[in-house]
């Protein structure tokens, strides 16, 4: 049975924010598998460009720093968020993700957490010289469990793992192979640091994150033949709060993200002769057999343009947080990613208004291309406080 992969049109869906003057040459994206898992799932993080690697913790944590969960100052919380993906093109993909934690033991020292994404490229009907108009629904999911523990009063570590289902493929009807997808197992380390120092006479938080996510086995789509690496990612991030009046908080916050996988070589970066064929065949043939741990100490190296390559493959987003009393919050971003490896460039801006038991939080994407798909991009999340459950049941 031949087996064909929608690898292709999942890397146009998630990354068809080229930029058309880019050269050729020049454009040299980190290719990996199960793109969806960098999405950002939740309205507030995406609503700052992104952003969320040393934010005050929310039930979407897991996602950006599952360590920030040991300081959370609730017991409890679980969230919903959907996204309608690239609806400018079609309107039947989307991300829906659910997560949350509770705190654990004595102290107010622990937390466990878990998250389930779903990401839905829609429905598609092959032509009928690959399956006679077979339809696909083709779609990517994970689910990961987590735990997270203050070591000291000012930083906490979390971990991760997680378990990744890709079906992003179909098979002729004439093959007896009805293999469906590709699966895979990832692990996340993090790790968050905050505290409170005084400038003038306002009492201010300055906290910091770091996560390294998706480290796990590679994954494949035609039985265990030209497997791809996981997007693992290096996050780091600072968030600085500080009062502008009474009940009037302000956080101005920075996250860098580093692909931890290895550029896939090219043909066209080695000479046009026998001698450079062989050395790019070599290349491949290493970059396919690489595991993924040897994979992230390559990823630091091994652009084709040297360090300044290296420097292109750093995406950064910058974003403000404004709240009134921790009940409304009004958020604004931008995130850039150099052309050469994406072009992803867009504002964020969103809102969010919390009661005791719920908060409501949405955001829009502004891309700074028209023509991007990404733009006008929504995002929704809904978020249930377990505390305020209990108080409204009357327990305590």
């Amino acid at each position: 049975m031949v087996r064909y992969t929608l690898t292709a049109l999942a890397i146009l869906f998630l990354h068809s924010t080229l930029v058309a003057e880019t050269p050729k040459d020049e454009f040299n994206p980190v290719q990996t598998g199960v793109t969806s898992l960098n999405i950002a799932p939740d309205a507030r993080g995406a609503s700052m460009g992104d952003i969320g690697a040393a934010t005050d913790p929310d039930a979407n944590s897991q996602f950006w720093n599952p360590a920030k969960y040991a300081f959370a100052y609730s017991g409890g919380a679980v969230s919903l968020s959907y996204t309608p993906w690239l609806r400018k093109i079609v309107d039947d993909i989307f991300l829906a993700n659910l997560s949350g934690y509770w705190k654990i033991g004595d102290g107010d020292n622990q937390a466990v957490s878990a998250s389930l994404r779903y990401f839905s490229l829609g429905e598609i009907t092959t032509g009928s010289d690959i399956s006679a108009g077979q339809t696909l629904n083709p779609y990517e999911m994970s689910f990961d469990v987590g735990y997270s523990r203050k070591l000291s009063d000012k930083y906490s570590m979390g971990v991760v793992l997680r378990y990744i289902y890709s079906d992003l493929g179909f098979s002729t009807s004439y093959s007896g192979d009805q293999s469906t997808g590709a699966s895979a197992f990832s692990a996340d380390v993090a790790g968050f640091f905050t505290y409170y120092p005084m400038i003038g006479r306002n009492e201010c938080q300055w906290s910091w994150g770091w996560n390294v996510s998706n480290v796990g086995s590679k994954v494949s789509y035609n039985n265990g033949e030209s497997p791809v690496f996981l997007p693992a990612n290096l996050r780091l991030g600072t968030t600085f709060t500080f009062p502008l009046a009474d009940y009037h908080n302000l956080a101005l916050s920075l996250d860098l993200n580093k692909l931890l996988v290895p550029t896939k070589p090219r043909r066209g970066d080695y000479d046009d002769t026998p001698e450079g064929e062989q050395r790019y065949l070599d290349a491949l043939v290493e970059w396919e057999d690489m595991s993924p741990i040897t994979g992230i100490f390559k990823s630091f190296g091994d652009a084709p343009g040297g360090f300044k390559e290296e420097l292109r493959e750093i995406t950064w987003a910058i974003g403000a947080e404004y709240s009134y009393n921790q009940q409304f919050f009004l958020r604004a971003g931008y995130y850039y990613e150099n052309e050469f490896k994406g072009g992803r460039k867009y504002f964020g801006m969103g809102a969010g208004f919390a009661l005791n038991v719920l908060r409501l939080d949405a955001s829009y994407m502004i891309a700074t291309a028209q023509t991007s798909p990404l733009d006008q991009t929504l995002r929704f999340t809904l978020t249930f406080d377990m505390d305020g459950l209990k108080e409204m049941f009357g327990r305590k």
